[in-house]
Parts: C-alpha cells; sequence; structure tokens
C-alpha cells in the first residue's frame, strides 16, 4: 500500500500534463493508421484506454470515477461531431431524395433495432420490465457518428453522404426517442405524442430564430478571437433546451445547415443583410475549430471510457448470447431496411453500423428508476467492439475491392495507351515504306 501511494503523489500535475499530451498525439498516429488501415480509431483508442487502467491499477489502489467527465465530454463531443457533419452537407434539390431516404433508413432501422433488442432483453436479463428494456435497447440501437463520419472518407461521394446523413439523423433521433421514453416514466412529465410533436415543432423555431441570429450578431464582430465565443453561445442555447426538455440537437444541426448554405436560407432581397466575405470566413473557421474540438473530445471520451471498461464482463455467457442475439437482429434488420431503400447495392452500407459515443452517454443517462441490477455492461462493451469489427472488415474489404477495380482501369488506360502509340508508330512508318517501294515514281514526281 505504502509503494502504491509513493507512486500516487509522485504523479504530479506535469505528469498529468504530459499524459495528455502523449494521448493526443498517439491519436493523431492512430488516426493515420486508421485511414490506411479502415481501422477505426475508436477501437485503438478504446484499447489505449484499457491499457492505461491496468497500468493504474498497478500504481493506485483504487481508480478515480470517471462517469461525469465522461458524460461531459460525451455530451460536448455529441455537439461537435454533430455540427461537424452539418457544416459538411450541401442541401441542393437534387439531394432531397437522398436525405428523405437516408433519414427514413434511420428511423426504421433505429425503431426496428430497438424493439427486437427490447424483446431480447426482456427474455434474457432477470426482472427486467419491457418499459426499462426499451430504454435499454434504445442507446444500443442509435448509429454512432463518432466512428462513422471519420471512416467513411474514402468511400464513394454518394455513399459517404448517405452515410453522413444517416448516422446525423439516427444520433437526433435515438436521443429524442430515449427522452420520450424516459419522459414516459414520470406520468406528471409525460405529454405524450401530441405534447412530443409541439416540442418538436417548437424546438425547430427555436432554431431557425437562434441561428438567424447569431448569423447577423456574429458577421458583425470585427473582433479575430470570436470562433470559441460562438461554440460557448451554441453550448448554452444547447444546455437550456435541455432544461426546457427540446430536442436541443436540432439546434446545433439547423445551425450548422443555415452557416453552410447561407445563400439558400438568405434568398432574393434578404442578401442585404448578409456579408458574404464574412460568413464565407466564419464558415471556414469555424469548420476547423469544429474539427479539431470533435477531435481531442472524441480522444478523452473513448479513452476514458476504455479505463471504466469492467473486463471480466465480458467472461459472461448469458452476456456473449444476449450480445449477439442484439448484434445478429441489428444486421438482419438494417439488411431488410437497405434492400427497401437502396436495392442490392448495399455494401459496404450492410455493415457500417458501429454503436459508440451516444451509446455509451445515453447509457449512464438511464434514470434510476428505471435502472436493472441484472443487465451487466459487458453487453454495451461487446456491441460496441463487435460492431466497430464488422466494420472495419466491410470497409477493408471494400478497399481491396475498390483498389483492385482501380488496377483493372489503370491496366485498360494502359493497354489502350500501348494500342494508341502503336497505331501512331504505323501510321509514321507507312509513308517511308510507301516512298522506298516505288523510287522511280518518287523521283519523277520530285522532277515535276
Amino acid at each position: 500500500m505504502t509503494f502504491n501511494i509513493v507512486h500516487m503523489e509522485a504523479f504530479t500535475t506535469y505528469d498529468f500534463i504530459i499524459s495528455a499530451s502523449l494521448i493526443v498525439v498517439l491519436s493523431f498516429f492512430f488516426n493515420g493508421i486508421s485511414k490506411k488501415t479502415n481501422i477505426p480509431a475508436v477501437l485503438m483508442l478504446i484499447v489505449l484506454g484499457i491499457l492505461i487502467k491496468i497500468t493504474l491499477e498497478f500504481f493506485i489502489p483504487e481508480i478515480p470515477d470517471f462517469k461525469g467527465s465522461l458524460e461531459i465530454l460525451g455530451t460536448v463531443g455529441l455537439i461537435m461531431i454533430v455540427l461537424e457533419a452539418a457544416l459538411e452537407l450541401e442541401l441542393k434539390r437534387e439531394k432531397l431524395w437522398p436525405i428523405i431516404k437516408s433519414m427514413a433508413v434511420a428511423l426504421i432501422g433505429l425503431v426496428g433495432s430497438a424493439y427486437v433488442a427490447a424483446l431480447i432483453l426482456h427474455q434474457f436479463i432477470p426482472n427486467m420490465t419491457m418499459q426499462s428494456a426499451w430504454l435499454y435497447a434504445t442507446p444500443l440501437s442509435i448509429l454512432s457518428s463518432a466512428i462513422i463520419i471519420p471512416s467513411v472518407g474514402g468511400l464513394a461521394e454518394g455513399k459517404k453522404e448517405f452515410h453522413i446523413y444517416e448516422s446525423t439523423f439516427s444520433d437526433i433521433m435515438g436521443i429524442m426517442m430515449f427522452y420520450f421514453l424516459t419522459g414516459k416514466l414520470n406520468p406528471a412529465e409525460d405529454t405524450g405524442a401530441s405534447g412530443f410533436a409541439l416540442n418538436l415543432v417548437l424546438t425547430i423555431v427555436i432554431a431557425l430564430v437562434a441561428s438567424y441570429a447569431i448569423i447577423l450578431v456574429f458577421q458583425k464582430i470585427k473582433s479575430q478571437a470570436k470562433l470559441f465565443l460562438l461554440i460557448a453561445v451554441l453550448l448554452l442555447l444547447y444546455a437550456i433546451g435541455k432544461k426546457m426538455h427540446l430536442s436541443s440537437l436540432i439546434i446545433i444541426l439547423v445551425f450548422g445547415l443555415i452557416v453552410k448554405n447561407v445563400n439558400l436560407f438568405f434568398p432574393g432581397k434578404t442578401k442585404i443583410f448578409l456579408e458574404s466575405e464574412r460568413m464565407q470566413q466564419i464558415y471556414h473557421e469555424l469548420h476547423i475549430v469544429t474539427l479539431e474540438t470533435a477531435f481531442v473530445v472524441r480522444t478523452f471520451f473513448f479513452v476514458i471510457f476504455g479505463i471504466t471498461i469492467v473486463l471480466s464482463s465480458l467472461l459472461s455467457i448469458n452476456v456473449a448470447i444476449v450480445s449477439l442475439l442484439i448484434i445478429a437482429s441489428i444486421y438482419a434488420i438494417r439488411f431488410l431496411v437497405l434492400m427497401i431503400f437502396v436495392g442490392k447495392d448495399m455494401l459496404p452500407q450492410l455493415f457500417i453500423a458501429p454503436r459508440g459515443l451516444i451509446t455509451v452517454l445515453l447509457f449512464y443517462a438511464i434514470p434510476s428508476e428505471a435502472q436493472i441490477e441484472g443487465f451487466e455492461s459487458g453487453i454495451l462493451l461487446f456491441v460496441i467492439i463487435a460492431t466497430s469489427l464488422v466494420m472495419t472488415w466491410a470497409m477493408i474489404k471494400d478497399k481491396r475491392k475498390m483498389g483492385t477495380l482501380l488496377d483493372e482501369i489503370d491496366e485498360e488506360i494502359t493497354e489502350r495507351n500501348l494500342t494508341e502509340d502503336a497505331i501512331r508508330a504505323s501510321e509514321a512508318i507507312a509513308p517511308t515504306e510507301t516512298e522506298g517501294e516505288n523510287p522511280q515514281t518518287d523521283i519523277f514526281e520530285n522532277n515535276r
């Protein structure tokens, strides 16, 4: 014990700074590895967290409870990830159908997966009521935009956009569904479907008003140090919205869409209120800051999640059975939904369905009155890791297929170029041969 205390005291502020800095540096390299191998950087961050936990257990008798910091990091990370995604979504008339299609896939996949997962949990977890089962199943049914958005950059543009839209909608609708279900626990707060619809409309109206107000004010600010002020305002709006039981993530999504598509939201004569150059600058700088902030927050969230993991829970047979059944249901439902909306060309979309940041965040937000002691957190970890590994396999396979296709195209181009060179060479040689065959005619022609 004395050995542990000595080492704990020796762990200074500078050691924390060094550790945090090394984690960010490693995360940067993990991103590089992820781009080359298609292994999600999130998986590497979780493994890093597990290794840190094993190291800490050697020096510290009791690891601090990180759940509070995990919730804060998860919330900020979620806001940054949705804002980052919204800033990349260009709204055009020709993209209306892809947006509707991805929204439909996200909604049907979310509700279908949650329903089947709730049945599985109700059946296999002792004392699990259907009401609690729905609350536990919802986080397990939400796609992780934190994993998907950074991972699909190498896909074809259409498929990449589909995944960005789908994962973003899944996050928003999943959170709305979760808090709708938690409202059902307290009859005094339960407003029913009509109240939920009214809440949604009110959120959209507030989002539009707030977004226009922020844009009009911030384009007038001349100070260079205004971007983190803007992010602070967005965080403030999100938190106030949550206090008012609004779907706050919609505020972030709407703001990002307006900034990205500012000409669409300021049509005709309303453009006089817009300073185009200033808005372009704000968009560019905000995009960079959001990207960097999302990277850092995501890094620490998944590392801390790795530290909080109880590895012994993975050894339970019941955990393995329940997890595998839920995972099988996820891909079966996804296959049916994609077959209807996408058709047979559903690879690798079928297998890009990882669970991650939202799953963990909402799991810790389950109200105490709905928590079931028999539910093991290993189910959460099992589903997150398995769906991430399946996505990794699908992305690597797709990359190899794309590489083979590109090689075939290169070979065809090379063969075509060689053929064209041969034809040009034969055309160049042909006149010479003609001149050599009839020297008298050539002399005669020259004398003429």
